[in-house]
């Protein structure tokens, strides 16, 4: 198993229940361009949050984060914008599996919530499974299972299934 690097970033706070509507709406689901779809991620939030997303940004949600529609195009203009990583007290699952599956890390860390602030500086060690504040608090998360480790290491699930078969082509 490759260990992923810890990943730091700045931290943008959102609500409870953010669903996939939210994080991209449903009328650009024709976009097939994920640097298209990156210019529309969380733009009907009020006030704006999306001029503070960039690369890094490691988001923080309250409950249910990425419920809704089981869009996978919601987890790919994430990426596309350069989000880091994801901090929520909750996710809905099939949200969660989408993000995996797409490399971007996502951690539920319902602690985290209550205490980290928007612009704080986190700190995510997914194979200690620890979330540290630039204060030196610590949080602790389960740390992923190791294929889903290896799939985060990668970038995520279609760059995974491509080493794989690479090895199994070697043999």
């Amino acid at each position: 198993m490759k260990s992923a690097s810890p990943i730091t970033g700045r931290v943008v706070r959102l609500a409870d229940d953010v669903n996939t509507d939210l994080v991209l709406a449903g009328e650009y689901l024709n976009i097939t361009d994920p640097d298209a779809l990156a210019a529309h991620v969380l733009e009907r939030f009020e006030p704006p949050v999306a001029d503070r997303i960039g690369p890094g940004t490691i988001l923080l949600a309250g409950r249910a984060f990425g419920g809704g529609s089981s869009r996978e195009q919601a987890v790919l203009a994430l990426v596309a914008r350069g989000v880091g990583a994801l901090v929520a007290a909750s996710f809905a699952r099939i949200f969660f599996r989408n993000a995996v599956n797409l490399g971007l890390p996502a951690v539920e860390c319902p602690d985290a919530w209550w205490d980290v602030a928007d612009g704080d500086e986190l700190t995510i060690d997914l194979a200690s499974g620890t979330l540290t504040r630039s204060d030196g608090t610590v949080w602790s998360f389960p740390a992923p299972s190791p294929f889903v480790a290896d799939l985060l290491a990668v970038g995520g699930l279609e760059e995974w299934t491509r080493r794989r078969l690479a090895i199994a082509d070697r043999t």
